[in-house]
């Protein structure tokens, strides 16, 4: 690193820090909306306070020098490894737990990786079929009879199409990309960066992705189940959506690996509840869109979570990372629940917190009109253990009583959820 460059560590949440910056280290951190926040302080110098991100990322001054930005998260590294690993069907817990010796995000999730990784090529590289065109000496598989026809002259080579039995597909190329990457990161101990290089050599055969190449599309299914676990980190590793939320590559002026933090919330929370409401007969529909708050059907609505049962609406529930510590949600906050339960002609609804405490549950019946929204905290210092046990809880208590439905005879014809 030259001379010039400058070290910020920023937490998540808090105060944060006051710096002087140069215009050129200014216009850096002004060039990835969203990272921190920055407002004046005193002496011509700067406030960064986090905006629910984490993670480590360089920027590049455009006269230069560089600014390396670690984002620290609220939570200790152990648990938010396990937020981001969980999955229902591969849990993985004791990898999860193992991967966190350091309080350090980045060296944790690439030795997470590396684990993960070893135990799914353990079992053998997986091969698939995919479809080859070219041309060739001799006859494989079926001739591609409109481009053999066009040639003029000798006939060879032959222009032929065939199913190849090959280990370069999609799941292959995106964790040998994934390892790539991971191999990157700074402040990675020598030996996890060793054993993701040995690896990345057991993929033999497989092709890496050009950097800025879309990820490959990947379907689940009984053969590659195995790899679903090291596919969630790889794309995770990947997909720099935290400061693209297209999904596309971080800014040439940046390098680096970002969480957002408020969507590692969201996404444990649905994976987890949806898991637990499952069980006891009630289907989670995420992110689904309904048109049902005004007549018209203009307005468009997108909870987190619909839950039906038998084809029926009977709660909804929207996720918010906050870390709240009083009683009362925030007033925008129940307006919002307020709306989804209007639209979906619901009597209850329910907002799940973030929290570093045990707080049990506190209702809050509107005047009026009869809706009561309930305000849950998963207090996600717990173990892994404890923290899904607390969301079968939340989902037992969403199901305990039927939620009645509000009468629909205002919602004209065609405003249904779409």
């Amino acid at each position: 690193m030259s001379p010039a460059s400058l070290h910020l560590t920023v937490d998540e949440t808090g105060p944060g820090v006051v710096r002087e910056l140069t215009g050129d280290q200014l216009a850096a951190l002004l060039g990835v909306p969203g990272l921190v926040r920055l407002s004046p302080a005193r002496g011509g110098r700067w406030r960064l306070t986090g905006n629910q991100k984490a993670g480590l990322v360089q920027l590049r001054t455009p006269s230069g020098s560089t600014i390396q930005l670690h984002l620290r998260p609220k939570l200790p590294v152990r648990n938010l490894l396990f937020l981001l690993s969980y999955a229902p069907t591969a849990p993985w817990l004791r990898e999860t737990v193992d991967a966190a010796e350091a309080d350090n995000l980045l060296p944790a999730l690439a030795d997470l990786l590396a684990r993960v990784t070893r135990r799914t090529l353990d079992a053998g590289v997986l091969h698939g079929y995919r479809t080859v065109e070219e041309e060739l000496p001799l006859i494989r598989g079926r001739i591609r009879t409109a481009d053999q026809l066009r040639r003029v002259g000798f006939p060879l080579p032959v222009a032929v199409r065939y199913d190849d039995h090959t280990p370069d597909i999609a799941e292959n190329r995106i964790v040998l990309a994934a390892l790539h990457r991971a191999a990157r990161l700074p402040q990675l101990p020598p030996n996890t960066g060793l054993a993701l290089r040995h690896l990345a050599h057991h993929l033999t055969g497989v092709h890496l992705l050009p950097p800025g190449t879309p990820l490959p599309r990947w379907t689940p299914n009984r053969l590659n189940s195995r790899y679903a676990p090291a596919l969630r980190l790889a794309e995770l590793l990947l997909s720099d959506r935290s400061l693209n939320p297209d999904g596309g590559q971080l800014p040439t002026t940046a390098d680096g690996f970002v969480l957002d933090m408020p969507a590692v919330f969201e996404r444990f929370l649905t994976l987890a509840l949806t898991d637990a409401l499952a069980r006891r007969g009630v289907r989670c529909a995420a992110q689904e869109q309904h048109h049902r708050l005004d007549l018209a059907g203009h307005v468009r609505l997108r909870p987190d979570l619909v839950l039906y049962r038998a084809g029926r609406t009977v709660s909804v529930v929207d996720a918010k990372y906050a870390f709240r510590h009083v009683p009362a949600p925030p007033t925008e906050h129940l307006y919002q629940l307020l709306g989804y339960c209007t639209a979906l002609g619901l009597l209850e609804g329910h907002l799940v917190y973030a929290a570093t405490t045990r707080d049990g549950p506190t209702e809050h019946a509107i005047r009026r009109v009869g809706i009561t929204v309930t305000a849950h905290a998963l207090d996600l210092d717990r173990p892994p253990t404890e923290l899904l046990a607390t969301v079968g809880e939340l989902a037992e208590r969403i199901t305990a009583a039927p939620n009645p439905a509000r009468a629909e005879a205002d919602v004209p014809p065609g405003a249904t959820g779409q």
